[in-house]
């Protein structure tokens, strides 16, 4: 993965994510919201709401919130209606950066996303600049207490996992776009507690970064994650875990 994920773990303290949790909140509320809209309503039918679902879920989003942003999606009461968008440039020092959205507003979104690679030394790019530099992939962390290597290794090759790592306290277990769900259902069949499984997007290839460069791709990082319609970020840096906490010192 990149560096962002070893990030996230030294940046979210309590307050932090305290503080963030009503944005995460409408984040989740869009993706459920246009996940239904796209596939229907019912999450045993449709893979994207249902992951959707197991977020909203883990963050203890209400019941009643995932209830209405699905209705609100298969069009059974009225909301707003959302786009997706997919943005791309560079960050500092050439990284790839690769941006999904959800926005009301394709105009207000892309001038406000401009704004903030410009801010941080980067550019924002053509459509397929930098996709190609990414896979998709399955992806899901799980807890790695009381669990063994070798057993959760057999579990997820068996059940056509792609690979298996271990990330601090998790195995993150990676697969193909395909087999993800038979994945996850062993998983859950096991019992094991998966603390996140997403679809996500894998670079290919990454750029280290030091110094300056690391500090701005670090705040670019941080200033797309807090706009309100940017579901997810993905680019290819790689810097050290010394580097991280010497700039969040």
């Amino acid at each position: 993965m990149s560096g962002h994920n070893k990030w996230s773990t030294i940046k979210h303290k309590k307050g932090a994510v305290d503080a963030k949790r009503g944005k995460m909140f409408s984040k989740i509320i869009k993706e459920i919201s246009i996940a239904a809209r796209i596939g229907g309503g019912d999450p045993d039918g449709n893979p994207r709401l249902r992951t959707a679902v197991n977020a909203a879920r883990a963050a203890n989003m209400p019941k009643d919130n995932i209830d209405r942003a699905i209705k609100r999606g298969t069009g059974e009461i009225e909301g707003v209606s959302y786009e997706e968008v997919i943005y791309e440039g560079y960050g500092p020092g050439g990284v790839a950066v690769l941006v999904e959205a959800l926005t009301d507003n394709k105009n207000r979104t892309v001038a406000e996303i401009r704004h903030i690679f410009d801010k941080y030394n980067g550019n924002l790019g053509e459509s397929g600049c930098v996709a190609w530099m990414f896979d998709k992939k399955g992806l899901m962390a799980i807890s790695a207490a009381k669990l063994h290597e070798d057993e959760v290794m057999e579990l997820a090759l068996e059940s056509g996992a792609h690979d298996v790592q271990i990330e601090g306290d998790t195995f993150e277990i990676t697969t193909e776009l395909g087999d993800f769900e038979v994945v996850r259902k062993a998983v859950e069949d096991k019992g094991w507690k998966i603390e996140m499984a997403e679809i996500t997007m894998i670079p290919q290839n990454t750029v280290k970064l030091e110094g300056k460069k690391a500090e701005q791709m670090l705040k670019m990082m941080d200033s797309l994650d807090d706009h309100d319609d940017l579901q997810r970020v993905f680019a290819n840096f790689d810097i050290s875990e010394d580097e991280m906490m010497k700039i969040s010192a």
